[in-house]
């Protein structure tokens, strides 16, 4: 674990020095980033002008759910995004063979290569949008709490970056990966709703089988409802099995890689 986490700051410190490159390119996407957060948060503010609650959700329950679905992705963006999308061109390309010529394993090299510093300084305004709403709400979480809560948001991630590693993995046998960047944008949007508000077929499809809903609620309920045994060990659950389909296709995709000599 040493070796890889020695292996990760040295791309982090690529990253950081590419970034400081090309500042004014950082700059920009950071404001992006922070313009497309404020419309999410700027369509709560005018929802509940005209109703008092959504699916039994008030006005900053609501903020407080879209603040954790907007902190996991930031993490994924940052973390995780460039790296993996990048996957698929390489596969195409060939260029792949990088990956594989390094002394590790290769889903890791692979898919932690680069970071988006960007996406990451934006993690800082969702979690003070979390703070903020918890605060408005009268919530004080204890430190079990908060770590429960870190956990969760944590499982939700591995679940992102689980989902994302499975798409992408499709271009081994199809050899293109285009349209997995709106798909998964797609599937976000329910992240950021209500469990409650998810009814029949809905709820089986995006609650159970796609857990792109859990995985903003089970940590948002935490702090509003405190610990909650279900919500934490079905979240735990399926982040483990989502990971180990991702890492289960991955290399059964690796089999069929015909690298760049082909």
């Amino acid at each position: 674990m040493l070796h890889y986490l020695k292996v990760w700051g040295a791309s982090a410190r690529y990253s950081m020095v590419r970034t400081l490159m090309f500042r004014g390119d950082f700059f920009v996407w950071s404001l992006v980033e922070l313009f497309w957060m404020s419309v999410n948060l700027l369509l709560v503010a005018v929802i509940y002008r005209h109703t008092t609650n959504v699916a039994g959700w008030s006005k900053y329950e609501m903020m407080l759910l879209v603040g954790t679905s907007m902190l996991i992705q930031r993490f994924l963006m940052g973390f995780f995004w460039s790296s993996i999308f990048e996957m698929g061109r390489n596969v195409r390309t060939g260029n792949f063979d990088f990956f594989l010529a390094q002394p590790g394993n290769i889903m890791f090299m692979a898919t932690t290569r680069k970071l988006d510093p960007d996406s990451l300084i934006n993690s800082a305004v969702a979690l003070s949008v979390v703070i903020y709403s918890a605060r408005q709400l009268g919530l004080h979480p204890g430190f079990g709490e908060v770590a429960l809560y870190a956990g969760l948001v944590f499982c939700g991630l591995v679940i992102h970056y689980s989902i994302l590693v499975l798409s992408v993995s499709a271009v081994f046998w199809l050899t293109s990966a285009q349209g997995v960047e709106g798909g998964y944008f797609t599937l976000t949007e329910f992240s950021r709703l209500p469990r409650e508000a998810f009814k029949g077929v809905t709820n089986v499809l995006f609650v159970w089988l796609l857990p792109v809903v859990v995985v903003s609620n089970a940590p948002a309920r935490v702090l509003l409802h405190g610990f909650e045994v279900r919500w934490a060990l079905w979240l735990a659950g399926l982040a483990a099995l989502w990971f180990a389909l991702a890492v289960f296709v991955f290399h059964r995709g690796l089999r069929r890689y015909a690298s760049a000599s082909s």
